[in-house]
């Protein structure tokens, strides 16, 4: 047995004692909870776009009804290493990047990068195939404005490089959720290396309440390796007895989703 498959039976083991009385969370992602997605709208007024908003986010990708451009060209990325910490926020597993880490530019407006975060399964969804992970790395302009990539993972022979750099970490929160461990200087670029030239891009919503609108969603058409005891552990962590962390896909309601695709791609 392999160190990482030890780390994700050990972390099963001692999650199988703690998940029953884990403390009740202002919301959870179980369809049949009084705090599931469903109801996340009515647990405070703040939330409200969670139930009533007409720009939400997940939402399915569909390649027949996307509009194709070459207009958007590459992502504009420009990121640099800064110290970064993860923690347990109780629905997802963070790294947060302190200022320095380097900015997303669209439309001339600089998105400074945040933190990023992973759901499992996959929120959104390409031709209706949910994949087994997803990454947002959220960003944020001076005038406030959300801006987020999100990258696909499915399971394979390969894990996944910057998890396996964390994986002792993760089954430290895993057992002391307020735990929040520094790591020193952390390459965004190590965390996800992409193709820059495809992606969809649309108007959306944060995934979690309170649900704000208006964020510029990018979501990469490549799709990354991940081990499944990797995706075993970023489950597990997540204190939540239903062990996914995924909010049910939301209608569409007439928006423009756009798949970039460079002239030069074969």
């Amino acid at each position: 047995m392999d160190d990482l498959t030890a780390h994700f039976f050990l972390a099963l083991l001692l999650l199988s004692f703690s998940a029953a009385t884990s403390p009740a969370d202002d919301f959870d992602y179980d369809p049949n909870s009084k705090n599931g997605p469903a109801q996340w709208g009515d647990i405070r007024p703040e939330w409200y776009k969670c139930k009533n908003g007409s720009s939400q986010s997940p939402i399915r990708l569909s390649n027949r009804e996307v509009h194709f451009t070459s207009r958007l060209g590459p992502l504009h990325i420009n990121y640099r290493p800064s110290n970064a910490s993860l923690f347990n926020t109780g629905h997802d597993i963070r790294l947060e990047w302190t200022s320095g880490a380097g900015y997303l530019l669209i439309n001339g407006a600089k998105y400074a990068l945040q933190q990023c975060h992973w759901h499992s399964p996959s929120e959104h969804t390409i031709d209706g195939k949910r994949f087994d992970l997803e990454i947002h790395m959220v960003h944020k302009s001076e005038a406030g404005q959300i801006a987020v990539i999100g990258v696909f993972y499915e399971i394979g022979w390969l894990p996944d490089r910057f998890l396996q750099t964390v994986t002792d970490d993760l089954v430290h929160i895993s057992q002391d959720r307020e735990a929040k461990l520094s790591l020193g200087v952390i390459d965004p670029e190590l965390v996800i290396n992409i193709n820059r030239r495809r992606y969809y891009r649309y108007m959306g919503s944060l995934t979690t309440p309170p649900c704000d609108e208006n964020v510029v969603w990018t979501i990469v058409g490549e799709v990354k390796p991940v081990s499944k005891e990797q995706v075993g552990l970023l489950r597990l962590a997540v204190q939540n007895v239903f062990y996914a962390n995924a909010r049910p896909q939301q209608q569409l309601n007439g928006r423009l989703v756009q798949l970039q695709i460079s002239k030069f791609l074969p």
